[in-house]
């Protein structure tokens, strides 16, 4: 494999799957092409923006996990139906993964770049994604590269990413900035990784005493008295629930024959069954809560985990066109109020625009909204096991 990313990406992309790809997606070759030359360095320019806060670690993770797929070896049925529809919800769920509520904008802009429709724009992404990663995990197996290794693989190709960028489309106001923002991150990993080594030896043993002594001195005190525990305000918490992993897995089955791995009782059970009961009538106060989404704490980035519940929404929607939803967001009511509404409502977008990546019809939707606390019912000083019933994101059905 060439050590040229950008090369070895464009290389894959030759006239045989540009062709391929025109003809599933209902659109001519040249919009294809120009959708193509502009994804392939937007893909690589949002990677090198957004990887950098980890010092790499995730990159490395989701490109290794690329790279042993094989997707590489099969590129021509990519488009070709078949195994497709999983490659393509594959990548779905690895762009979520890398930029979370910024797919929405990525996809927007390569549409209206290139004049594919914004559905075609998705396939795109979700085509070039798990490429990218591929070539991008290949290289790090070979060189047997850290997270920071792989940061530096990929600043040292900036320039040549920049040139290949089309005149017109500018990233800057979807991922907030540009590739350099790597290097800096790659200098603090340098300085946390290689500490300069202290001279003052003795130091170690004396801290260790002083800390055996102290807790020797803590477990004799506590021997006598009934030891009360501080309670301190944490700031503001607002991740959606952990899903209970000691529950019934069962298959949902859906009318067009596709059967969903879910939790009994779970979103997808339920919503189901609504959609099965013809006395059941939809709107705006019908809501169902995810049950195994979560994000990033304090952020709007998807995990990787929750793909799998996304991906069954998008199956669902799929299997009930003439349904229509909108997704809520909402959080507990410790800290900013200002802050919490706008997380809130960035985790609303985010789930609205992984549904669609991950296949749901465009129509289908009618977008995010974020509620903050305003439908809290815990206290601030409530027991976390309340408090995290309030953080949560659900789906509404407006038509069946």
């Amino acid at each position: 494999m060439s050590t040229n990313l950008l090369d070895s990406l464009t290389g894959a992309f030759n006239n045989d799957l540009i062709r391929n790809a025109a003809s599933s997606l209902g659109e001519n070759e040249e919009s294809i092409s120009k959708a193509v030359s502009a994804g392939i360095p937007s893909m690589l320019s949002g990677i090198m923006s957004t990887a950098g806060s980890d010092g790499g670690s995730n990159l490395l993770a989701l490109s290794k996990q690329a790279a042993n797929s094989g997707i590489l070896d099969n590129l021509g049925g990519l488009f070709n139906g078949g195994g497709s529809g999983n490659s393509l919800s594959s990548g779905a769920g690895l762009l979520s993964s890398l930029f979370g509520n910024k797919v929405g904008g990525l996809t927007s802009l390569i549409s209206s770049f290139s004049g594919v429709k914004p559905s075609t724009a998705g396939s795109i992404l979700s085509a070039v994604a798990p490429i990218a990663l591929s070539f991008i995990g290949k290289h790090a197996l070979t060189n047997n590269l850290s997270g920071s290794g792989i940061l530096s693989w990929l600043t040292g190709q900036k320039s040549q990413i920049t040139n290949a960028m089309p005149a017109g489309l500018h990233l800057s106001n979807i991922f907030d900035g540009s590739p350099v923002r790597v290097a800096e991150t790659l200098k603090k990993a340098a300085h946390y990784e290689e500490p300069k080594k202290s001279t003052n030896k003795w130091l170690l043993p004396v801290i260790l005493g002083i800390l055996g002594i102290s807790l020797l001195w803590y477990f004799l005190k506590g021997c006598n008295k009934d030891v009360v525990p501080t309670v301190t305000t944490a700031p503001a918490i607002v991740d959606t629930p952990k899903a209970i992993t000691v529950v019934e897995s069962f298959y949902v089955k859906l009318p067009d024959g596709t059967e969903l791995n879910a939790l009994k009782g779970g979103i997808e059970d339920k919503l189901v069954a609504f959609l099965n009961d013809a006395n059941s009538t939809a709107g705006k106060d019908v809501w169902f809560d995810f049950d195994n989404l979560n994000f990033e704490t304090g952020s709007a980035k998807i995990t990787a985990e929750s793909q799998a519940q996304v991906n069954n929404i998008a199956a669902i929607l799929k299997a009930y066109p003439n349904v229509q939803v909108k997704y809520g967001g909402y959080t507990d009511v410790t800290g900013d109020a200002a802050a919490n509404l706008k997380l809130s409502q960035d985790r609303a977008d985010a789930v609205n625009a992984a549904v669609k990546m991950a296949g749901a019809s465009e129509m289908q939707s009618l977008g995010g909204e974020g509620y903050g606390s305003q439908y809290a019912k815990a206290a601030a000083d409530a027991p976390d096991e309340e408090k995290k019933k309030d953080r949560r994101i659900a789906v509404s059905v407006r038509k069946k």
